[in-house]
């Protein structure tokens, strides 16, 4: 009888185990949290005592911080500042309450029930007060201690990545990002096998390091949410350049959607990204056409070319597929991922770009505080 209560007891912890790691498991991008200033201390108005303040709750950056791991330490989601000590004949002035420190990943978006951003995480050790404790209570208060601010925050984590990895499922993203880093996706020769982000490095001889973002492929209609719609797409929007991977022999989902040729792909792509978010077509942008390795490759890629020598004419393109606002891309290379062919030439056209991009905006930061001193002294 004790052996089959400890056989249940352990089958059902397996069992509860597994669904924390089924439901919470993996890559986390959002999370929900409750979070609750607190409340001000009593006045003594007899002899002019004033409560102490409450304590207020901060996000605070921390690059050892997950979502995950922040909903495994406080799975309740709710987080609470110390309430203001009251005023007492022998200390008059009330002690404020203590802060609710909460350490939140880099690159984490606070965004309100309603919609509204109330701060945007993006750098180390950046903070923000959630919620604000109550004041102490005093004359202005007829002596009585408030309450704090309480609410509802979603947190929304966009990856912090030099380059984001763009393409449709299976174009070869994942063996693009092995063969650049020294991550070890997951690869296989079906759709999706990357259902959730991945940062690799770029290691270069002098030590220079380089950070890639393998992410979801997408597919038509993402910018509408369909499929990993905004999952992907919101992850895009801090990389500071786009590494373009398409399959030279083009691409279909399922036998349910069309085939389309690489050009098409290329086209649908710019697309998404248009319609999800136009200043995303404005960042810098790397075309890599790949699997050049396989049979009938070189006969798909003259074509293709020829169609990307009219520098992103899409006019002879369905309207539904066709974007507005063609990329310009700063490198057009062809790649075979798979057997390592051209990765060296892209390893060092990626670091160049985004050395002169790293110059240029230095430069724009240098004019524009010269242009603020002028202002000054006029």
């Amino acid at each position: 009888m004790v052996y089959l209560t400890r056989l249940l007891y352990r089958r059902s912890s397996e069992h509860i185990r597994d669904a924390f790691k089924k439901r919470f498991g993996g890559f986390q991008d959002t999370l929900r949290i409750y979070v609750k200033g607190g409340a001000g201390g009593m006045g003594l108005p007899s002899l002019g005592g004033q409560g102490g303040d409450g304590g207020d709750v901060v996000l605070v950056t921390s690059s050892k911080m997950t979502l995950r791991k922040l909903q495994m330490t406080e799975p309740t989601k709710r987080f609470t500042a110390s309430n203001g000590v009251n005023s007492r004949e022998r200390r008059l002035a009330g002690i404020r309450g203590v802060d609710r420190i909460v350490s939140v990943p880099s690159g984490v978006t606070v965004v309100s029930d309603d919609g509204q951003v109330i701060a945007d995480l993006d750098q180390p050790g950046k903070q923000v007060v959630v919620a604000k404790g109550g004041k102490g209570g005093c004359a202005a208060t007829e002596w009585n201690g408030q309450k704090g601010e309480r609410k509802s925050v979603k947190l929304d984590l966009k990856l912090i990545a030099d380059i984001g990895l763009v393409g449709f499922p299976n174009a070869g993203k994942s063996t693009l990002l092995g063969g650049l880093s020294r991550t070890k996706p997951k690869i296989a020769d079906y759709p999706f096998t990357t259902v959730k982000p991945q940062i690799g490095i770029i290691h270069y001889d002098d030590n220079r390091q380089i950070s890639m973002a393998d992410l979801p492929g997408l597919v038509e209609g993402a910018h509408l949410n369909i499929g990993m719609g905004h999952m992907f797409l919101k992850h895009v929007e801090r990389t500071k350049l786009l590494l373009f991977i398409i399959d030279v022999h083009g691409f279909q989902l399922s036998p349910k959607y069309l085939h389309r040729t690489a050009f098409e792909t290329l086209s649908l792509l710019n697309r998404e990204l248009e319609l999800y978010k136009p200043e995303l077509i404005s960042k810098p942008a790397i075309l890599a056409i790949n699997k050049l390795d396989t049979e009938e490759s070189q006969e798909k890629l003259q074509p293709l070319l020829e169609k990307l020598q009219q520098c992103g004419d899409y006019s002879d393109l369905p309207q539904d597929i066709a974007p507005s606002m063609p990329i310009k891309f700063k490198e057009i290379l062809q790649i075979s991922a798979k057997e390592s062919t051209g990765l060296e030439p892209l390893k060092t056209r990626i670091r160049e770009l985004l050395d002169k991009e790293a110059d240029e905006e230095r430069e724009n930061d240098r004019q524009e505080l010269l242009q603020s001193k002028a202002k000054e002294k006029i």
